[in-house]
């Protein structure tokens, strides 16, 4: 199983090294590229896998990163496995860039004028989760339900970060297509020369020595 784990994970664990991985972020990065690797799959499969990770990465779609990973990596008939591993792209340290860029870019692609920091990127995110669950919480309640946030939030935040985050996903994407096709097939050839080498030796091993 490429993602089974000796010893399981308890959920303060899970959580603390989404947060900051266990021997930092580039020991995580090897990991997943490792894993990667190892895929049993076509190269251009397991490209176009990590390659709709990578882009849906780029979406403000948090929550839902895997799920529309593996909905993209499908539809481009690539491995699932390799696009839940591509969503790792988006992570604490990428995602602050990826989303002050993304806005900015889509506010510029709407018109909107002004340019938002990353302090007030994070607090209108919040703020529209948090009246998404009074709105919720509202349908058990006699509290009236308020959309002034949620509204502002989508034309002013939302809405230019979808816009936004499609071309630079989609570049980056391919590039990281075209970075793992030859990654991927030069790891499984160098494991096929070694599986012969390894036959090779077994038969040898087998055969009757020489009088």
């Amino acid at each position: 199983m490429v993602f089974k784990r000796r010893n399981p994970r308890s959920l303060s664990g899970w959580a603390r090294e989404m947060v900051y991985p266990r021997g930092g972020f580039r020991r995580a990065t090897q990991y997943v590229m490792h894993r990667m690797r190892r895929l049993p799959d076509e190269p251009e499969r397991v490209a176009r896998g990590f390659a709709a990770g990578v882009f849906i990465s780029f979406t403000p779609f948090f929550g839902f990163h895997f799920l529309g990973a593996v909905v993209i990596a499908w539809a481009l008939r690539g491995n699932i496995l390799a696009a839940l591993l591509g969503t790792f792209v988006g992570n604490p340290v990428t995602t602050p860039i990826i989303a002050i860029s993304s806005v900015g870019l889509g506010q510029w692609m709407m018109g909107i004028p002004g340019m938002m920091e990353l302090p007030q990127i994070g607090r209108a995110f919040g703020q529209a989760g948090t009246q998404v669950w009074e709105n919720v919480s509202a349908i058990f309640t006699p509290r009236v339900m308020h959309w002034d946030h949620l509204r502002e939030f989508f034309h002013d935040i939302y809405l230019p970060y979808l816009i936004g985050g499609i071309l630079p996903g989609i570049a980056v994407s391919v590039l990281f297509y075209w970075l793992t096709v030859p990654l991927v097939r030069a790891y499984q050839r160098m494991r096929s020369n070694k599986a012969v080498e390894r036959a090779e030796r077994r038969e040898a091993l087998r055969r009757p020595p020489r009088e």
